[in-house]
């Protein structure tokens, strides 16, 4: 049963490999956004990380605060 919005795209041979979303129907979808939230963060795993204190400096470093 399709979903009005949702669209899935297969490949030549009829796997579905991506799904369009209409963001004008399910841009202000919550449940969207913590999905969207929960793969850029996934993306950055094992990415460079800093420390608190390290993100205070260089943040204090910018608006020229002591």
């Amino acid at each position: 049963m399709p979903i009005a919005g949702i669209k899935y795209e297969k490949n030549v041979r009829g796997v579905a490999t991506h799904v369009r979303i209409d963001l004008k129907r399910y841009g202000n979808n919550e449940q969207l956004e913590d999905f969207l939230d929960g793969m850029e963060a996934e993306s950055l795993r094992g990415g460079e990380t800093i420390t608190l204190d390290e993100l205070i400096q260089k943040q204090n470093k910018k608006r020229h605060i002591k």
